[in-house]
């Protein structure tokens, strides 16, 4: 499991007519592979939750999202697991297929939400993903 975190001040995911947005917190990029489980899930929700790469009152990184009273913008993308070794055209085949992926990104959205304000994406759909990346700050997680 991957998750790409970037602190944003602002969000938005639109599909066709319809748009979810959050305010201060988190955009994450969430991908699954082949042997992912809630054990994978349950850990990454954790460390998002505690993550700390908020700024304090002497502008270092040492508050968590909770400290913030921020939100999250979960987005599913299979492309975290594109591989480009070979070639130019990245092969997705450590994706996990949308079945599993799909219950797996419900589960995480799920457990997520134990700790924060959640709002999903469109699973399966052509977003627009908007963001302004406060720092920037991007942060790779994988378990």
């Amino acid at each position: 499991m991957r998750v790409l975190v970037q602190k944003c001040s602002s969000a938005s995911v639109c599909f066709e007519d319809q748009e979810k947005c959050i305010s201060l917190g988190y955009v994450l990029l969430v991908g699954f592979t082949q042997g992912d489980s809630l054990k994978e899930i349950e850990y990454l929700a954790k460390k998002v939750a505690n993550l700390r790469i908020f700024e304090d009152a002497n502008g270092v990184m040492n508050k968590s999202i909770l400290e913030v009273s921020g939100s999250v913008l979960s987005i599913s993308q299979f492309t975290l697991y594109g591989d480009a070794t070979k070639g130019n055209r990245p092969s997705y085949i450590k994706a996990m297929d949308a079945l599993k992926a799909k219950e797996l990104y419900h589960l995480w959205n799920q457990e997520l939400a134990k700790y924060l304000p959640v709002v999903d994406g469109f699973f399966g759909c052509d977003m627009k993903v908007s963001l302004i990346n406060v720092g920037p700050t991007t942060i790779w997680l994988e378990k």
